[in-house]
């Protein structure tokens, strides 16, 4: 089975939190949720969310880590030293990562984005730049950069479209559920 894990921390937004971990269970992936610095998680619009895990070694074991925005919870990805250190490990082994909104802050702290396409919330690539030079911005709903693997979104509106592609880089069809869910119907009506 499909394993994917979304890193909440405080300061997410909670739609993006809420979004993967809902449609990639719906499309019969193991999805658990991680707290960064605990079970309890308050979001960025005052919404608590409880974790299924702590922080643990154990990232090396998804397929996939998902990384939800908010400025507040990208802040609090970007600056543990501890996350980095696993996702770096995660990404020299070849495994998905995934961020949308401002958390791709934190994939250019841990140096994911060296050279690697990428998209996020607008303006944050200015900073992205700053950190890493070589990572190359695009203003797509999401991009996936198949060398680096990695997905990534631009924000709140975006949710359903990057849990979707988070979905189909891991090999699990999706047409159907996108037709249950109208997404297909909406993507018409844009």
């Amino acid at each position: 089975m499909t394993s994917v894990a979304v890193v909440l921390a405080d300061g997410c937004e909670e739609i993006e939190a809420l979004t993967p971990v809902d449609v990639l269970r719906r499309l019969g992936a193991e999805v658990t949720m991680v707290g960064l610095a605990g079970l309890k998680i308050q979001g960025a619009h005052g919404i608590e969310l409880t974790a299924d895990t702590t922080l643990s070694a154990a990232l090396a074991d998804y397929d996939c880590v998902v990384f939800p925005g908010g400025s507040t919870g990208a802040e609090n990805l970007r600056a543990s030293d501890e996350l980095m250190a696993l996702m770096q490990a995660r990404q020299a082994a070849g495994q998905w990562n995934a961020a949308m909104c401002a958390a791709p802050l934190a994939f250019a702290r841990y140096g994911l984005l060296d050279g690697r396409r990428y998209t996020c919330y607008p303006g944050v690539e200015k900073a992205i730049g700053q950190t890493n030079p070589t990572a190359v911005f695009s203003p797509a709903i999401t991009v996936v950069d198949e060398a680096g693997h990695l997905v990534t979104s631009r924000g709140p509106a975006t949710a359903l479209a990057f849990a979707f592609k988070i979905a189909q880089v891991l090999g699990i069809a999706t047409t159907t559920m996108q037709d249950e869910m109208l997404y297909t119907y909406l993507k018409q009506e844009i």
